[in-house]
């Protein structure tokens, strides 16, 4: 298998976590990928050009999402995804809501980074901003905590690499917004592998980091 990413993408280590819980990241050749060039062999899998994409076989899976469902139906299903029901309604809502922040906070990012400097439209920003908040808060009235060992659901996940990725681009105080979070990210970072193995070069030192 074959994973096109960038070390600071949170979507691209989604997957690589997920590889490592499933025990398959030796089976994966991670190839650095810049979006922004024309003429990368990730454009030529993946016609939106956007990053994770997994090519199995010659077949290019993409995005995060369908990868963390392609992994877990090759590992017998039921361990990112409950096989159905209730359960799996529930981590699939949560699973959007980590993507969600991650989306909120890559545009953020890009509209820093794209339009020269001063020309940044600041209702854009609130707007994502606003996303991150009302996400923080409701994640702390949902008093999240983990105790999932070594095997972690595609949410926790996500949840994971949205808190990692905050703290990496300085988008959101999360720990004022969504103080119990603390708690959860240092039980994941002591639990799952390849947390620490995934970590984005340049992200602020933390206890649990």
């Amino acid at each position: 298998m074959k994973l096109f990413t960038a070390g600071p993408s949170p979507f691209g280590r989604k997957v690589k976590l997920a590889l490592h819980a499933l025990s398959r990241m030796d089976e994966v050749e991670v190839i650095a990928t810049d979006t922004s060039k024309p003429d990368t062999e990730n454009r030529k899998q993946n016609p939106l050009g956007k990053i994770p994409t997994l090519v199995v076989d010659g077949k290019a899976i993409y995005d995060s999402r369908v990868i963390l469902e392609y992994l877990d139906i090759m590992a017998g299903g039921s361990k990112l995804f409950p096989v159905g029901g209730q359960e799996r309604v529930d981590v699939l809502i949560a699973a959007s809501l980590a993507d969600g922040i991650m989306d909120a906070g890559i545009l953020t990012v890009y509209e820093n980074r794209m339009r020269p400097e001063g020309m940044q439209v600041q209702s854009i920003l609130d707007y994502q901003r606003g996303k991150l908040e009302r996400s923080l808060k409701a994640l702390e009235a949902s008093a999240i905590t983990y105790d999932n060992g070594k095997m972690p659901n595609a949410a926790e996940i996500g949840l994971a690499c949205a808190i990692d990725y905050m703290d990496l681009r300085e988008l959101a105080d999360w720990r004022a917004h969504a103080p119990s979070l603390e708690g959860f990210i240092t039980a994941f970072a002591a639990s799952v592998p390849g947390y620490h193995a995934t970590l984005p070069e340049g992200i602020p030192a933390a206890p649990w980091r």
